[in-house]
């Protein structure tokens, strides 16, 4: 069971046309997100001096930069400092980004999602990939978990950085997100709870999406997995 748990979530970037099969590439020059990417360079910045200084007065620098970037997302997503410091202080190593996997099951035209017990929207099935799982087994094994059903992971669909386009504002990290198709082991009806952490789950088309968990998934990259599911041919889309 892996859930992706952030401290905090914030924005909502949305497509200007959620319906497009195309990437459109958000605007990160606003205030909030521009700030947000500031303070994970400087995350990311912190944790590497930590993992390779030697000096001191360098070491203290680095804390003392790691303290800066937890307020300064402390700010950004309205929450306390403390549990970004608390994130961040946890992590070891060269700084890299996250990986977090999405399954998409289309039947019908429509995609099965799942809601999240955390926020009460919905997304696709998934979370962050587990050390040693390949990235299909990883999405098999959350589908699995998150909505009943056992899957093969048929296509990588689309990667893409979850930090720009699904608003990972709430999150000290910088996070990749990949995206597959899945297809079906057996005829079984989808399962929500498993892990505990989904609450419902159905199959919904692009036109009567229920409320969607942005940070999670978006209508533009909905579109686009549908996109590949009627074209099989379809490159990979990344960033």
């Amino acid at each position: 069971m892996t859930s992706e748990t952030e401290p905090a979530t914030v924005t909502d970037p949305t497509s200007p046309d959620p319906t497009s099969t195309d990437l459109v590439t958000p605007d990160l020059t606003a205030p909030g997100p521009r700030l947000h990417a500031l303070a994970v360079e400087l995350a990311a910045m912190a944790q590497n001096g930590l993992t390779y200084g030697t000096d001191r007065y360098d070491l203290a620098r680095y804390h003392r930069m790691r303290a800066m970037t937890a307020e300064i997302l402390g700010l950004v997503a309205g929450a306390d400092a403390g549990e970004f410091q608390a994130a961040l202080a946890a992590e070891a190593g060269h700084a890299t980004p996250k990986v977090d996997v999405r399954g998409a099951l289309v039947e019908d035209g429509r995609v099965l999602l799942v809601r999240e017990g955390r926020d009460g929207r919905w997304t696709l099935p998934g979370g962050w990939a587990d050390a040693l799982d390949a990235p299909s087994e990883a999405v098999e094994r959350e589908f699995h978990e998150e909505a009943g059903l056992p899957v093969r992971a048929a296509k990588l669909a689309a990667v893409l950085d979850g930090s720009r386009r699904n608003g990972h504002a709430g999150s000290p990290w910088h996070t990749y997100k990949l995206f597959f198709l899945v297809e079906r082991l057996d005829d079984a009806e989808p399962r929500a709870g498993l892990d505990g952490e989904t609450t419902d789950v159905g199959f919904f088309d692009l036109e009567h999406l229920p409320e969607l968990s942005t940070n999670r998934c978006t209508a533009e990259q909905l579109a686009i997995l549908l996109a590949h599911h009627r074209d099989p041919g379809r490159h990979t889309d990344f960033d």
